[in-house]
């Protein structure tokens, strides 16, 4: 389906959405359904074969940190990033503001939910403190 798509609409159009869990050997494998089926299938290859496969962003979402607010998994981040070479956008565990500083020297971008939702803070504060600190956002 991956080629599919971008064979019809563009890689720029087709974003390959990644749920990964620590494994005991120290990876990531790829979840289902919310985080609850182990697919068996390594993280990084996914995304590099993803990438190959013409998917033109990842979104990587870590079921590890996923709405815990302890920081992003940096460590997935870096792996994903440094095996692909299409934008990464991280996902979960943001929950203070450097959280997002951390994220962002590793991936293209960084999504949070519930630090919004709860009103941890306001989207236009995490903007100002990341451009305060010379991240590039629109204000």
């Amino acid at each position: 389906m991956i080629a599919e798509l971008s064979n019809e609409f563009g890689a720029q159009a087709v974003v390959l959405a990644i749920d990964a869990r620590r494994n005991a050997a120290g990876g990531w494998n790829v979840f289902t359904r919310g985080g609850r089926d182990d697919e068996g299938i390594d993280a990084i290859e996914w995304a590099r074969r993803g990438e190959r496969l013409g998917a033109g962003e990842i979104l990587l979402t870590s079921m590890d940190t996923d709405g815990v607010r302890t920081g992003f998994d940096c460590a997935l981040t870096r792996a994903v990033r440094d095996a692909t070479q299409v934008p990464v956008i991280a996902s979960g565990g943001a929950g203070k503001t450097e959280d997002f500083l951390e994220v962002l020297r590793d991936a293209d971008a960084a999504l949070a939910a519930s630090i919004f939702h709860y009103g941890v803070y306001t989207v236009g504060a995490l903007k100002t403190f990341l451009a305060d600190r010379g991240i590039a956002v629109r204000l």
